[in-house]
Parts: C-alpha cells; structure tokens; sequence
C-alpha cells in the first residue's frame, strides 16, 4: 500500500509540474528504478505511459493554442518513432545497472541544462526557415532513441536542441510533447513486454490516472503561477538526486 501511495502523490506532483512547465516527467524513472528499486524495464514502462499521457493532454492544449507545427512535429515524429524502437532494444541489451546510470547522468544533465538555459525572446513566423527534411528525420531519429533508451521522456532534450535549430519556443514545446507520444508508444510496448502483467495491471492504473489528473490540474493553473520559480526548483531537485545516487550508487 505504500507503494502505491508514493506513485500516486510522485505522479500527480510530476504530472502537475509538467502541466505547469512542461518538465520534470524525467524524474518518473529515477523514482521507480532509483528509489522504489523497481526493474529498469518496469520502472521504464511505467514512466512512458505517464509521458504518453502528458504528450496527448499537453500537445492537445498547444495545438489549439495554434503553438503546434503540426508539418513539422510529423516528420520529426516519423524519425523518433523509428529511434524509439533502437533505443528501447539498446536499453534492454545493456546491464541493468549502466542503464540506471545513463539514466542518473540524463538527471543531472537535465538538471543542469535547465538551470543554465535562458528563454530566448520569440522570433517572429516569417523570419523562421523551415528545416531540411532529412535533417528533421535525422533529429528525430536520434532524440528519440536517446529518450528511449535513457527514460527522458522527450520535451526535456527536444524542446531546447529544437530552440537552438531556430524553432519559436512556444512552438519548440508544441513539438517536444507531439513527439513524446511518437516516443512513448514502442517504448510502452517494449518495456511492457519485459513485465509481469498482473503486477503492472495495478501499477499502470493508479499510475496513469493519478498523473492525467496531476497534468490536468496543473495547466488549469499554468496562467496563474510563474514557471520559471518552479523549473529552478525541478532542476536543483534533480542534480542533487542525480548526484545522490551516482555517488552511493
């Protein structure tokens, strides 16, 4: 029973922080596989449902914002559904324990790029050159094979390398959560596939609700509290897990 009372308040408080801000979702797997002391490939499955959640309900609420690229989220998508799959396989080829490490220093960089990273000002539509086909299906291709693989989610490493390629960041988002789906399902699949179904029947439940509910509330309240207060706080939070458990291992 304490278990489930530990995923239920981590989903709603995460899937409430990415409602607000659009991160924190990399801090799921770091709570199954790092603390709960689940198997990577359980801690895995768990996490991307949750990110399939919030890539729905967030990707929803940008595009009727009209803050989605939906050509471009496509193509990048198509990329990302094929690198999902390679990094799921990569994940499940590697010794447990290096993969809980990749995913403690993906914490730590996520961290630190946060606290670093500074908004660029919007650019206006008509400045912004589309980007070449391939190089899109290249980039997706890779990010989602490093999401995959590491348990990252998708906006925390999309979002930011997409800014840097000239994308508004309002937009950037947009994308970042319309790919996670695209990197969520065969990661969904994959993982699940590693698991005891009776034991993750229960855990996929309470999970999934528990985090629709956290990004639900969450966007509901983006307008009234400021992101970046709480980004700062996510991104202090995460370095000292991160180093936390990469030095007690």
């Amino acid at each position: 029973m304490t278990v489930y009372i530990i995923i239920i308040i981590a989903n709603l408080l995460v899937g409430g922080m990415i409602g607000l801000t659009g991160i924190a979702g990399f801090l799921l797997p770091m709570l199954y596989s790092g603390f709960l002391g689940m198997p990577a490939a359980q801690g895995m499955a768990l996490s991307f449902f949750a990110f399939l959640i919030s890539g729905v309900l967030g990707a929803y609420n940008y595009y009727k914002a009209k803050n989605l690229d939906l050509k471009l989220a496509l193509v990048i998508s198509a990329g990302s559904l094929i690198g999902a799959v390679l990094g799921v396989r990569l994940n499940l080829m590697i010794d447990e324990a290096i993969v809980k490490r990749i995913l403690y220093l993906v914490v730590l960089a996520s961290g630190f790029s946060i606290l670093l990273r500074k908004e660029p000002a919007e650019k206006k539509t008509e400045e912004r050159k589309p980007l070449p086909l391939g190089l899109s299906i290249v980039f997706g291709a890779v990010t989602g094979a490093l999401c995959a693989l590491s348990g990252a989610g998708g906006p925390i490493l999309v979002m930011p390398l997409l800014v840097v390629l000239g994308v508004p960041v309002k937009t950037a988002v947009g994308i970042a959560l319309f790919n996670s789906v695209f990197i969520a399902i065969p990661s969904c699949i994959g993982y699940s596939l590693q698991c005891d179904p009776k034991e993750m029947a229960v855990l996929l439940l309470v999970s999934m609700v528990s985090h629709g509910i956290g990004v639900w509330a969450g966007s509901k309240n983006a307008a009234v509290l400021k992101p970046e207060p709480l980004k700062k706080g996510v991104a202090v939070f995460s370095v000292l897990i991160a180093l936390f458990k990469l030095i007690t291992g």
